[in-house]
C-alpha cells in the first residue's frame, strides 16, 4: 500500500545558503511519501551562492504541509525584518507535524515566535543571539524540543536529516538512507567547530563574520522587540 503523503516544504529567501536546505532535501525527499516544494515569497528563480533555483513556488500558494523546513543564510537579518515572511512561516508552521530549521534558520522560527521557552540549536557564530527571543541556544548538531528540530550550521542540516528520517520512518530506514548516500562523514581536518579548531583559524573565521555582527545583531534585536 502507497505510504501516505508527507509534505516537506523548504521556505527560502534572498541571501539563503544553498547547502542549508539542499543537504536535508537530498536525504528528506527519500522518505515514504515525501513530496517536497521548494518555496519562497514571490516564486519562480532564486539565487543562492551563485546557484540559480528556478520553478520554486509561491510561499502563499502552499496548501498543505507536514514538515516546515526553515534554511539560514546571511539574508537572515532581512528576513527576521519582513513581517510577510514571518506571517507565512507562522501560518505553515501552524498545520506542521514538525517545524524544523537548519544554521541560522532557527533565528527565523524565533522571530516568528515560535521558539519562545524553547532548546534550539543555531550556526555557532549566531546561536546567542537566540536568547533574545527567549529561546534556549544549544551548542548541540541536532536539538529536539516537542514537534521542533533543529539543526547546527549548514552541514549539520544533513545529521538532522536523518535525526528527522529516523523520527518519521524509523532508524532501519533513517540508517539504510545514511548507508546510500554513504554519508560517513571522516573530514581532513578537526576544524569544524570553535571548540576544536586552531585558534589562529577561529580568529580568522569570526573576524570575517564579524563584520556582518552589528547588522545582524540589530536586526535580531528589532525582530525580538516585535514578538
Amino acid at each position: 500500500m502507497p505510504a501516505a503523503p508527507l509534505h516537506i516544504i523548504f521556505a527560502l529567501y534572498p541571501g539563503v545558503t544553498h547547502l542549508d536546505f539542499t543537504g536535508p532535501h537530498q536525504f528528506l525527499s527519500r522518505l515514504p511519501g515525501a513530496r517536497v516544494t521548494v518555496a519562497w515569497m514571490d516564486g519562480g528563480e532564486l539565487e543562492a551562492d551563485g546557484l540559480t533555483f528556478a520553478g520554486l513556488s509561491r510561499l502563499d500558494a502552499v496548501e498543505q504541509c507536514d514538515i516546515l523546513c526553515i534554511p539560514g543564510g546571511f539574508g537572515t537579518s532581512a528576513a527576521m525584518l519582513d513581517e510577510d515572511f514571518l506571517a507565512e512561516i507562522r501560518r505553515l508552521a501552524g498545520m506542521s507535524r514538525y517545524v524544523t530549521s537548519v544554521c541560522t534558520g532557527s533565528l527565523l522560527l524565533a522571530a516568528a515566535g515560535l521558539l519562545t521557552g524553547k532548546r534550539a540549536a543555531c550556526h555557532w557564530a549566531w546561536r546567542e543571539q537566540l536568547a533574545l527571543f527567549g529561546a534556549i541556544p544549544d551548542p548541540a548538531r541536532v536539538v529536539r524540543d516537542g514537534n521542533i528540530f533543529t539543526g547546527g550550521g549548514v552541514t549539520a542540516g544533513i545529521d538532522f536529516a536523518l535525526v528527522l528520517a529516523a523520527e518519521v520512518a524509523g532508524d532501519d530506514f533513517a540508517q539504510s538512507l545514511q548507508l546510500g548516500l554513504e554519508y560517513a562523514p571522516a573530514p581532513p581536518f578537526n576544524a569544524g567547530r570553535p571548540e576544536t579548531a586552531p585558534p589562529e583559524i577561529l580568529a580568522r573565521v569570526q573576524a570575517m563574520y564579524g563584520a556582518a555582527m552589528p547588522e545582524r545583531l540589530a536586526a535580531a534585536e528589532k525582530a525580538a522587540a516585535a514578538v
